[in-house]
């Protein structure tokens, strides 16, 4: 599959594309939101938005490694969160998790709540893998 990301303007100090275009086969991977209020040993990370950002892109991975991919795969994403002051903060961690510049288009979406109290941050996205 052939991949190419439209880089707009300032959207790459943002850590999106505008666009992300896909030619040829491949397998497209629908994801359900996720977020991350416990890390991976089980204990709560409530009130860390950080950690829960790094841990909503940590069960994305597992995900797309079930689905055979990963998150270098992921076109597209709406990200949901609590509290707007936190959209900075969460531009600068896409910015380690995608060192390359290869952005995913992307929403982000301030929220008054999630399915948990805990949860701060919610990532639902598409990939194509292949």
């Amino acid at each position: 599959m052939e991949r190419s990301h439209v880089e707009g303007t300032w959207q790459k100090n943002r850590s999106f594309s505008p666009a992300v275009i896909t030619e040829g086969a491949g397998k497209t991977i629908w994801l359900a939101g996720h977020g991350g209020f416990v890390d991976d040993q089980g204990r709560s990370i409530a009130g860390d938005f950080d950690a829960q950002t790094r841990q909503s892109f940590a069960n994305l991975e597992i995900t797309l490694q079930q689905a055979g991919g990963s998150l270098a795969d992921m076109v597209t994403m709406t990200v949901f969160i609590i509290d707007s002051r936190f959209g900075d903060s969460f531009t600068e961690i896409r910015k380690e998790i995608y060192p390359d510049g290869n952005y995913p288009g992307s929403a982000l979406i301030t929220c008054a709540g999630f399915a948990k109290p805990e949860m701060m941050v919610e990532i639902q996205g598409i990939a194509v893998i292949g």
